[in-house]
């Protein structure tokens, strides 16, 4: 049976199925965690300064929060899906809009390089997670 005789079947259901936002998910989470890995190889160790304290990122904190945003953005997507039929347009600027505000918690960093690191861990999840949610609902008009 394919994907479109399922939607026929089942015309509340939207978007594609769960498992394309949860690679999608997944791809964020492991593209953050390269471009921190090659951050840290190149010897930048990536650190924020809050409230007097120095604090580091860790690989846990990339993963985390790179997986959680991914997750939430990819969830008020589908959110979106059921409420109007551009969704993916109106949510592409929303998630340009929430992307531009994350990029001023990196400029607490401590040094320019961590600057440049975290700025591009908020780039590059940005950019996967908008990408797999087009990819994925492109896929889905063709079929």
């Amino acid at each position: 049976m394919s994907s479109t005789d399922q939607n026929t079947r089942n015309p509340s259901r939207v978007g594609p199925p769960w498992s394309a936002d949860l690679g999608g998910v997944v791809a964020a989470v492991v593209c953050a965690l390269v471009t921190w890995g090659s951050a840290r190889l190149a010897g930048v160790e990536p650190a924020v300064e809050r409230g007097g304290e120095v604090q580091e990122i860790g690989g846990a904190a990339v993963a985390l929060v790179a997986g959680a945003s991914a997750l939430v953005g990819l969830t008020a997507l589908r959110l979106l899906e059921r409420s109007t039929s551009r969704a993916l347009r109106l949510w592409t600027g929303l998630a340009a809009v929430v992307t531009l505000v994350s990029l001023l918690g990196p400029l607490s960093a401590t040094t320019t390089a961590a600057t440049g690191t975290l700025l591009s861990l908020h780039a590059v999840v940005a950019a996967v997670v908008i990408a797999s949610a087009h990819a994925s609902r492109r896929r889905r008009s063709i079929d």
